[in-house]
């Protein structure tokens, strides 16, 4: 008999993480872990996460928490080591022997520099996962960057509306992008541990990440020779996918249709039966052939109409499309709830969540500890305090 949910273990109960890694995607998966029941120590150096000082201009100056840093630093431990110094290099060899998973983004050839890689590591303990970032793999000693990765493997080129300049998403997608690559990966070494006993190195770069993820646009290229353009919100292959249009009462809203029921249901919603018969959008084929006549008669109709009210109808006759939303939109919604981690008494600020996913025997761990101060843990791990 299964355990109800409240009461199963954690699914990384007793599994103990390094984090080596800063800014974005390795403290992604450090969090993921800590989620889901891992003890996870976070190993900074002196100087701390530089993410911790990333702040917008809404933010304090008298704390070493900033935002940035709390979206990927719940439920860990800090602490502090300088790998450049025999005791911190010895420090790191003690703690990796008995962890499961290391997590690092070092570029290529430092973590050898500090004592702090694969190699070295696991010649303590042969059962230790080694999970490395890097920009653009482990042959090219260059830093990456989610910007840079952004422009250079596509992403900016197709962003944007028609005509006018590349642009940058507004998260650091490829470091979430490689985040999920590394969990991947790291679940995949645990279970070839549980059979064989044995760690295993992975590696991940931010480019083959980047590049993995442009999935129908890569594979226009690939296919046809074409390549694919910037199109704004709307879609390649689908119309009407994506284009925001705004209604009489100001609500801006998008359309998923994919299917040429759904767009006969749209027609009938927006009181224009006589478009799902047109020969120019009877078809999606069509509809894409002459997108530009069919976003004009859309965008002049839904400013007609009151766009609450429409999104009603379009939900009664599943249509799929939804409301643009701010974060705060988002965030507050009732859907949103179970995504959001509660304040600590350490630190009184909401959190997000980073696993997004459910079991009938097991619940994420339902309070974490919130975002720790640099050094916070280093007397219950057997390290001096930090001087000065």
């Amino acid at each position: 008999m299964s355990l109800p949910p409240e009461k199963a273990p954690q699914p990384f109960a007793g599994l103990f993480v390094l984090e080596l890694a800063s800014v974005l995607a390795g403290p992604q998966v450090g969090q993921f872990f800590a989620e889901l029941g891992a003890t996870v120590l976070k190993i900074e150096a002196p100087a701390g996460d530089v993410t911790r000082t990333w702040k917008t201009p809404a933010e304090t100056s008298d704390t070493d928490i900033s935002a940035y840093f709390a979206a990927s630093n719940w439920g860990k431990q800090s602490v502090v080591l300088d790998l450049t110094t025999p005791p911190g290099r010895a420090s790191i060899r003690r703690l990796a022997a008995r962890a499961d998973i290391v997590l690092a983004s070092y570029k290529p050839g430092d973590a050898e520099k500090l004592g702090a890689d694969f190699a070295t590591l696991s010649a303590d303990n042969p059962r230790l996962i080694y999970g490395h970032l890097t920009g653009y793999g482990p042959d090219t000693n260059r830093a990456g960057y989610d910007a840079v990765l952004q422009a250079e493997t596509g992403f900016m080129h197709l962003n944007g509306p028609p005509g006018t300049e590349p642009l940058k998403m507004p998260v650091a997608l490829m470091d979430l992008l490689a985040a999920h690559q590394l969990k991947e990966g790291l679940l995949t070494a645990l279970y070839q541990r549980a059979h064989t006993g044995r760690g295993v190195l992975v590696q991940v770069s931010l480019l083959d990440s980047a590049l993995a993820s442009l999935a129908n646009q890569a594979a226009t290229w690939l296919v046809t020779g074409h390549d694919p353009r910037p199109l704004g919100s709307g879609h390649p292959s689908i119309v009407p996918y994506g284009t925001v249009y705004r209604a009489a009462d100001g609500r801006h809203l998008v359309l998923a249709v994919g299917s040429d029921r759904q767009f006969e249901l749209l027609c009938a919603a927006l009181a224009r039966p006589e478009w799902a018969s047109d020969p120019r959008f009877h078809t999606n084929a069509m509809r894409v052939t002459h997108r530009a006549g069919l976003e004009a008669l859309l965008t002049h109709r839904i400013g007609e109409v009151n766009g609450e009210k429409l999104l009603q109808t379009l939900e009664s006759r599943a249509v799929p499309a939804g409301a643009v939303r701010t974060v705060s939109e988002a965030l507050t919604s009732e859907s949103a709830e179970r995504m959001i981690l509660p304040p600590t008494p350490d630190f009184p600020h909401a959190g997000l969540r980073t696993v997004a996913f459910q079991s009938n025997t097991w619940k994420p761990v339902p309070a974490l500890t919130g975002p720790s101060h640099l050094a916070q843990h280093q007397a219950e791990n057997g390290l001096p305090a930090l001087i000065g």
